[in-house]
C-alpha cells in the first residue's frame, strides 16, 4: 500500500511540474483547453491544468525571411525566364496563423510564386530589368493585401535574380554590341562634324585676319602715298626748280622704259600720245641746260641733243616708231 501512494505521488508531482510552462522572449503560444482554443501565452512563466490544458502552437513573433526558389515566368512579349525573391514577414495575430490557415510557410511560398509569376507576365522582358523597383512594390502590396487574414504582414519583397534563357542572352548580347557600335558611329560621326566646324571656323577667322591685314596694308600704302604727294605739293608750291626736276625724272624713267622694251627680242608697237611725251622730255632737256649754265657760268660749245632720236640708241629710237595698227601681228604685253 505505501508503495501505491508513493507511486501515486510521483506521478502527480511529475504532471504538475509539466504543467509549468515558459515562454521565451520574441514568442507567444496557443493553449486548447480538451481541443478547444482556451487562450495566448505571452513570454514569461505560465501554469496549465493538468490533463485538460495543452499548448498546440508556439511561434516567434520577430520578422523571418522566405527564400523563394527560382521559377520560370513568361513576360507579356513571349519571353521566357527566371526570377527568385527573398520575402521579409512575421507572425501579428498568432490565432488566425493557427486556425485561418493550415500551414502558413507553405501557404505564404505559394502565394509568393504566383504572384511573381502575375507581376512578370504584365511586363515586358526590357521592363522587368528596368523596373525591379515597381515589382518588389507590386509583389509588396498584392502579398500583404492577401496575408492580412492569415495574421501575417508582409515587410519586404525583393526581386533577387530575373535570368533569361540561354537564346535570350545571347540575342540580347549581339543588341547590346550593336547598341555599342551605334553610339560609337555616331560620337564618331559628331567629333568628325565637330572637327569640321572647328576648321572651318579656323579658316573663316584666318580670311578674316588676313583680310584685315590686307585692309590695314592698303591703308598704310594709301597713307604713305598720300603723304609722298603732299610732300611733292609742297616742294612743288615752295622751289620754282621744283617742276622742272620732277619732269626730269619723269622722262628719265620714261626712257629707262623704252630701253628694256627696246631690248626685248619680241617685236612691240606701241601707241604715245606725241604731244605729252616730247613735251616732257624737252623739260629735262631745258633743266639741263640751265643746270649746265648756271654751274659753268658759259656754254662750253658742245650741242646737247634737242630730239628724242638723239638720247636714246637704235633700239630706243626703233621702239619709239609709231607704227599703223595695221602692222600689228602680236598681242600687246600688259606694262606693270
Amino acid at each position: 500500500m505505501p508503495t501505491l501512494v508513493g507511486i501515486l505521488v510521483v506521478i502527480l508531482v511529475g504532471y504538475m511540474l509539466n504543467s509549468i510552462k515558459i515562454i521565451n522572449q520574441g514568442y507567444e503560444a496557443l493553449v486548447e483547453r480538451l481541443g478547444k482554443y482556451q487562450g495566448k501565452l505571452s513570454p514569461g512563466l505560465h501554469f496549465l491544468v493538468p490533463f485538460l490544458d495543452q499548448i498546440v502552437f508556439r511561434e516567434t513573433i520577430r520578422e523571418k525571411v522566405l527564400d523563394v526558389q527560382p521559377q520560370q515566368c513568361i513576360t507579356s512579349d513571349n519571353v521566357t525566364l527566371t526570377a527568385d525573391a527573398v520575402v521579409f514577414w512575421r507572425i501579428t495575430d498568432m490565432v488566425k496563423a493557427r486556425y485561418a490557415v493550415e500551414d502558413v510557410q507553405r501557404a505564404l511560398t505559394n502565394l509568393v510564386l504566383t504572384t511573381l509569376r502575375s507581376a512578370v507576365g504584365r511586363m515586358e522582358l526590357d521592363q522587368t530589368f528596368s523596373s525591379r523597383a515597381e515589382i518588389n512594390a507590386r509583389l509588396l502590396s498584392e502579398l500583404d493585401e492577401a496575408t492580412d487574414p492569415w495574421g501575417i504582414k508582409v515587410t519586404r519583397v525583393e526581386v533577387k535574380d530575373i535570368q533569361p534563357s540561354k537564346t535570350v542572352q545571347d540575342s540580347m548580347e549581339t543588341q547590346m554590341a550593336a547598341e555599342r557600335q551605334k553610339r560609337a558611329a555616331i560620337l564618331k560621326s559628331e567629333g568628325e562634324q565637330q572637327a569640321n566646324i572647328n576648321q572651318a571656323t579656323g579658316a573663316a577667322k584666318a580670311l578674316i585676319l588676313r583680310a584685315e591685314a590686307d585692309k590695314r596694308e592698303r591703308l598704310l600704302r594709301a597713307e604713305g602715298t598720300s603723304e609722298a604727294l603732299r610732300v611733292i605739293a609742297t616742294t612743288l608750291d615752295s622751289s620754282p626748280q621744283a617742276t622742272n626736276a620732277l619732269q626730269f625724272l619723269m622722262a628719265q624713267s620714261y626712257i629707262d622704259m623704252g630701253q628694256k622694251v627696246g631690248n626685248s627680242p619680241s617685236a612691240k608697237v606701241i601707241f604715245m600720245d606725241p604731244n605729252s611725251v616730247p613735251g616732257t622730255l624737252q623739260g629735262m632737256l631745258s633743266m639741263l641746260d640751265t643746270n649746265a649754265n648756271q654751274g659753268s657760268g658759259k656754254s662750253t660749245g658742245q650741242s646737247r641733243p634737242r630730239s628724242i632720236g638723239q638720247l636714246g640708241s637704235p633700239s630706243m629710237e626703233s621702239s619709239l616708231a609709231f607704227m599703223p595698227p595695221t602692222n600689228i601681228t602680236e598681242d600687246l604685253p600688259q606694262l606693270e
